[in-house]
């Protein structure tokens, strides 16, 4: 029961950095400009202002990073989903295929998101990765160590 726990936390947490990851404005940095995968703040005088990221970047890759940070939160939102109904369902001896999956669907979907961001944009630009693009990786060794636990994984008892 324990490990079952622990293995609830864990896909809980990865799932809380997907979506920091994805929704906060800090992938990349500088002292006057914060970038996500939306759009950019930009520093001006004291206060923030809102820039579309459209025509800044190739359209098609930012297109490829966003559909890669969604789609890992919704593919890791089901994966827990149907963990738990698998809990419910699978017999005794089984192992949780579809689980394992889907999370490592979700672990392939944010590794090409921040694998091309980190390759096609701000390679000539002064700055530095911000905490939501760490998150991003982070949540890729975390989605892909779920992944592999869940395909191992047996269900134990009914």
């Amino acid at each position: 029961m324990l490990v079952l726990a622990g293995i609830v936390v864990l896909h809980i947490t990865a799932i809380i950095l997907l979506l920091v990851a994805t929704i906060d404005n800090a992938w990349w940095l500088t002292d006057s400009v914060a970038t996500d995968v939306w759009g950019r703040w930009e520093l001006s005088g004291s206060a923030w202002h809102y820039t579309n990221l459209k025509g800044d970047y190739a359209e098609e890759y930012l297109q490829v990073v966003q559909a890669g940070a969604v789609l890992a939160c919704i593919f890791s939102i089901l994966g827990l989903f149907v963990f738990v109904a698998q809990l419910f369902t699978l017999t005794k001896g089984q192992r949780f295929t579809f689980s394992g999956a889907l999370m490592l669907i979700s672990c392939l979907c944010v590794m090409i998101a921040a694998s091309i961001y980190t390759d096609i944009f701000h390679k000539q630009d002064q700055g530095w990765f911000g905490h939501s693009f760490i998150l991003a990786w982070i949540s890729f060794v975390l989605t892909f160590i779920l992944g592999v636990i869940y395909v191992v994984l047996r269900k134990k008892s009914e």
